[in-house]
């Protein structure tokens, strides 16, 4: 078994969205870790999560140490994920995996997507240590930070550092605003003082954060600072912070998550002062992108170990996957998992084009990042708690994997921004710079170029573009009621259109390149099936659509939406 031979969406984005010149090292990395987690990844994380790690805050003398004990079989897969894989070095380092330079920000995507089919909690952290060191490389004087930076992206077990990042207080959560931990200056550096409510990885060597400093004013973002607080000070003495207790979490138990009390830690300034929150937003919008791409891994392995159970499972006399109703329960599913891969790789792309310093590509993430977050996060709870019900009763049971991935799946639309917060942050970047307009003239650009097998799809979805540029731009108008009221249900009616236009590029780009004709199939079928239609092609054809296996030209088209329906679908 090998999750990454397994997955034709996986296939499907790396034939796009790679260049020629990565592809090969790609292909070697992903072949190595889809072997790794299907087989030793997978059994660690099980007996990770069964056994969570535990905090000793002091030790038999009676002094406070704070120290996290881990299980053997954490620690391993730490060693995978920081060291054998390089999960949180990819983006800053050449010299892994074949490449000479930096790979491409895909690679790092595409790499923990599949990781994650093993382990969702690990990754938390690994992200935040990567989004620690993107931001003080962008924000922090590189002769200060620069020795924690090489840390944080060291691939060496006896040099890498682990980051976090503390933001929520118990008042204050999603409005920062009311941020009331303290800093105060001690010669060129700062001291902390204040509690922070959700920590994960909470005993990181480097912890980002916020905290108000002296003349900044009460109750603005503006009076709010970044700083980077060290684990061990430079005298090799602990910092001054505790950790006070762990959380009892549904899911991610694996990784900890903790309340930290900060008495006068030592800090450095990370950036302008009064710009800290701005500055926190880039590793927050990493660590979302991060986030969706976890919750597509979670909707891909679910759908995989649903598939193979009903591939066993036989039920009056027929295997459950030859049976209809059930083909049509696991080809939305599948669907859903091969669009929400094709949004994340695609804003991968886009990150990558931005930090090149495309501003249209900037701005495009700045969108794609809170909507693929909003959607794809949420959509994760349904898909996963749909497969497990597919295993029926032993989907319940923790032996397997189904339970598991249902408790991990809620965190996504929780953590770095509920799906209200998130929602609202799409209207804040349509009122910004008109994000809808942005968005829509993109996909737009993207269905004009599509060849004629596609013309269908890319006619109903022109023509969705257009509604939705019109209804955003009511939105936008209207009483900031009504704007609030209804940008969740537009946030998600975009990253569908979004998501929809992606697979018919990648339809295309397959059918042009001598792939065949399956991604059509499954952009057809996804385009009908949001339209409320199952079409009868899809569901004959479904071990296509799950395995990659190619369907001739006419199967494709039979799924293909009606263009003189208002709504696509397929009578």
């Amino acid at each position: 078994m090998n999750f990454a031979h397994t997955d034709p969406a996986l296939r499907a984005v790396v034939a796009r969205w790679t260049a020629p010149s990565d592809r090969d090292k790609l292909d070697s990395l992903l072949d190595r870790l889809g072997a790794d987690v299907a087989g030793r990844l997978d059994v660690l994380a099980a007996t990770a999560d069964k056994n969570p790690p535990v905090l000793e805050q002091f030790d038999r003398d009676g002094d406070r140490i704070d120290r996290i004990s881990y299980h053997p079989a954490y620690q391993e897969l730490c060693r995978a994920a920081y060291s054998e894989y390089g999960l949180s070095a990819l983006s800053h380092r050449g010299g892994l995996h074949g490449w000479d330079a930096v790979p491409p920000h895909l690679v790092k995507y595409l790499a923990s997507y599949v990781f994650v089919q093993a382990e969702f909690g690990l990754a938390c952290p690994v992200s935040m240590t990567d989004a620690a060191a993107r931001t003080l490389r962008m924000f922090g004087d590189p002769d200060v930070f620069g020795t924690w930076i090489d840390g944080l992206t060291s691939t060496d077990p006896q040099q890498a550092m682990t980051g976090a990042m503390f933001m929520t207080e118990p008042q204050a959560g999603t409005d920062i605003a009311r941020t009331e931990t303290r800093a105060e200056r001690d010669g060129d550096a700062w001291r902390l003082t204040g509690k922070k409510w959700f920590a994960s990885n909470p005993d990181a060597d480097v912890v980002i954060t916020l905290a108000r400093f002296p003349g900044g004013g009460d109750h603005t973002t503006r009076g709010v600072g970044m700083f980077m607080v060290p684990k061990v000070l430079a005298n090799g003495e602990r910092n001054s912070y505790t950790i006070d207790r762990l959380k009892d979490k549904l899911g991610t138990r694996s990784m900890p998550s903790g309340e930290v009390s900060l008495t006068g830690a030592y800090a450095l300034q990370v950036g302008e002062l009064d710009r800290g929150f701005r500055q926190m937003a880039e590793m927050v919008n990493t660590s979302r992108l991060s986030n969706a791409m976890r919750s597509s891994a979670l909707m891909r392995r679910a759908v995989r170990d649903a598939v193979e159970h009903t591939r066993q499972r036989e039920v009056f006399g027929k295997k459950l996957f030859d049976q209809p109703l059930m083909r049509a329960t696991l080809l939305p599913l599948a669907l859903d998992a091969e669009a929400a891969l094709a949004l994340v790789a695609y804003s991968a792309q886009c990150l990558q084009a931005a930090d090149a310093g495309d501003e249209s590509a900037r701005g495009l993430i700045r969108v794609l990042t809170p909507l693929a977050k909003h959607y794809v996060c949420k959509r994760a709870r349904v898909v996963t708690g749909e497969a497990m019900e597919v295993r029926g009763g032993n989907g319940y049971i923790e032996e397997w994997a189904h339970a598991r991935l249902v408790r991990d799946a809620h965190l996504g639309s929780i953590w770095e921004g509920s799906s209200n917060v998130i929602a609202l942050d799409v209207l804040r970047c349509m009122r910004k710079f008109g994000a809808h307009r942005h968005l829509a003239d993109t996909m737009r650009g993207v269905l004009a170029g599509l060849g004629p097998d596609c013309a269908a799809g890319a006619e109903v979805l022109t023509r969705r573009w257009d509604d939705l540029i019109a209804e955003g731009d009511l939105l936008v108008a209207g009483d900031e009621g009504t704007a609030q009221a209804g940008c969740a249900r537009y946030a998600n009616e975009l990253a569908r259109a979004a998501m929809a236009t992606l697979l018919y590029d990648l339809a295309d780009f397959g059918i042009t390149t001598g792939g065949g004709h399956r991604s059509l199939l499954v952009a057809n079928a996804y385009l009908a099936g949001d339209s409320g239609h199952v079409p009868a092609a899809a569901l004959r054809e479904l071990a296509a659509v799950v395995d990659g296996t190619d369907v001739d030209a006419h199967s494709a088209r039979a799924a293909a939406p009606r263009t003189d329906s208002p709504t696509g679908v397929l009578l």
